[in-house]
């Protein structure tokens, strides 16, 4: 009889998790330190994971927290009940009336026609980390910057990080007193320090991120 395999994740369930992660973080690198000291505590941010959650990251992208609500509350009345199969029986008249692009309809579209040809979204949590990264990609319209968020807030992973993400590039730049915003290399390579809490860094740099624009931080804008 085969044995089947035991994976074993680290997780942010909770707020004290966070704080593991940051007290991890804070003696072993100075830049993150001083991100603490100016941005403080971040969000636990865990979304529900499964159909649910993917479809709240493809609502949200590109648009401010007060349209991705607005237009979330309007599709879940177009879905109901919310599920792959029926989002496939919705027509794109209803889906538009909701306040969906165009490219958004037709991610949400492949990720369900996805499920109905035997994608199990709620079997990603028993799987690695790359192996979810490539679950997700092989679904047209889903990029990197989806599976790593859906990584991040829907299971939790501790050492999952986006490192195309502008405000992680920018936050970098400043905590870090580049001259250029890094690309998405060489993000990926600083926040090789941060292993293996790069989550909870990524949670802080966008929470100094915050600071910055606000113009709080002490480093220039």
């Amino acid at each position: 009889m085969a044995r089947v395999r035991a994976i074993s994740h680290r997780c942010i369930e909770t707020e004290d998790d966070i704080r593991a992660g940051i007290r991890s973080l804070c003696r072993r690198c100075k830049v993150m330190r001083r991100v603490h000291a100016e941005a403080g505590e971040p969000p636990l941010r865990r979304r529900e994971a499964g159909f649910e959650g993917l479809a709240r990251i493809i609502v949200a992208q590109q648009v401010s927290v007060a349209s991705a609500n607005a237009i979330w509350a309007r599709f879940e009345m177009a879905v109901t009940p919310l599920a792959a199969d029926r989002l496939l029986l919705t027509t794109e008249e209803q889906l538009r009336a909701a306040g969906l692009s165009g490219p958004k309809i037709r991610t949400l579209r492949a990720v369900s026609q996805a499920v109905a040809d035997g994608l199990d979204l709620a079997r990603l949590d028993a799987m690695h980390d790359e192996e979810v990264h490539a679950a997700l990609t092989a679904v047209s319209g889903i990029g990197p910057w989806t599976a790593d968020i859906f990584l991040m807030f829907c299971l939790g992973r501790a050492d999952a990080f986006t490192a195309g993400d502008l405000a992680l590039q920018i936050a970098a730049q400043h905590a870090f007193g580049l001259n250029e915003r890094p690309d998405h290399r060489m993000l990926a390579e600083l926040a090789e320090r941060w292993r293996p809490w790069r989550g909870v860094a990524a949670r802080l740099l966008w929470a100094y991120y915050r600071t910055v624009k606000a113009g709080k931080s002490g480093v220039p804008v």
